[in-house]
């Protein structure tokens, strides 16, 4: 797809939205680019990389493959997820430890929202589409109810750790980070990346890759086969991550469940309502940026919209 130098400017906010959303604990950088028209075409162009791109290249020069791989695209877009998430990472970090109600309610509104919209472009509905939902909302829902399992550190396990959470990561509605939390990776891959452990950044890095270029071919096959059962799925995901990011949770028990090497206790919780709420509830500011959240998903979904015109 050409674009002019302004709409590659508009994918790069769109990659700041992704980012920022990555930031967040159980919010996915795909649902980001889902509302904002940009997921289809970043899967489809995630297909496109693969050993009949190389045959482009040899066959007609560096120029005809880059224009394959929509490569002016994928640096308008990672441009935006890098400034972003350099950007924004110590604020929204001091936003979770200070503001923590407010925040996630901002972001509960953002997926709800975003679910609707997911379901608004099904166009047809059957017992099959329907499943999908109800399959998705189940699937979601139980993985943002678990918590913490124990993991090794061998190496095939950081390049399968890479694998399933990249996929995650481009998945609407299943945040990468969190899934890593689950599989008990998290906090070594975080510590490579700090102490530039070279050998933990390259195996995670395969699996990424992996992963990625895997998955988004399986994905780019269903789009164009099951559009209707994917999208049911896909909200599915998104009503299904609303338990994990309700914005009022007690401790359960005296103990953390994980003490990570620095210092810092990650505690077992469980949902309350706002009156059993053992904090600040804040509930008129939370349902406040609820709404606001809310409504800056159509307001992103009536941009990307214009954008695609």
């Amino acid at each position: 797809m050409e674009r002019s130098l302004l709409q590659y400017l508009a994918v790069t906010l769109r990659g700041i939205g992704m980012g920022a959303a990555d930031v967040i604990p159980g919010v996915s950088g795909g649902t980001i680019a889902f509302i904002t028209g940009i997921y289809e075409e970043l899967i489809s162009s995630l297909g496109n990389i693969n050993f009949g791109a190389l045959k482009v290249w040899k066959k007609d020069g560096f120029g005809s493959f880059w224009k394959h791989i929509n490569g002016n695209f994928f640096v308008a877009l990672f441009l935006g997820i890098g400034i972003s998430v350099a950007s924004l990472a110590k604020l929204v970090t001091y936003l979770l430890e200070h503001y923590p109600v407010l925040l996630w309610s901002f972001f509960f509104g953002l997926v709800l929202s975003s679910a609707i919209l997911v379901l608004r472009t099904i166009k047809q509905w059957n017992a099959v589409v329907l499943i999908g939902l109800l399959i998705g909302t189940a699937v979601a829902g139980y993985i943002s109810s678990i918590e913490t399992v124990a993991s090794g550190g061998e190496s095939w396990y950081i390049v399968l750790s890479g694998a399933i959470a990249i996929c995650a990561m481009i998945l609407p509605g299943i945040s990468g980070a969190f899934i890593l939390v689950l599989l008990g990776s998290y906090n070594l891959v975080i510590e490579g990346i700090k102490d530039v452990d070279l050998k933990i950044i390259g195996l995670f890095a395969i699996g990424c890759i992996v992963g990625l270029l895997s998955f988004s071919r399986l994905l780019k096959y269903l789009f164009a086969n099951f559009k209707n059962t994917v999208l049911a799925v896909l909200s599915g995901f998104l009503f299904g991550s609303l338990w994990k990011i309700w914005p009022w949770k007690n401790r359960v028990g005296d103990e953390p469940l994980v003490v990570h090497s620095d210092g810092k206790e990650d505690w077992m919780l469980t949902n309350v309502l706002p009156a059993n709420y053992e904090g600040m509830a804040q509930l008129g500011w939370a349902i406040g940026l609820a709404v606001l959240g809310f409504a800056i998903v159509f307001i992103m979904e009536r941009f990307g919209a214009s954008q695609q015109k």
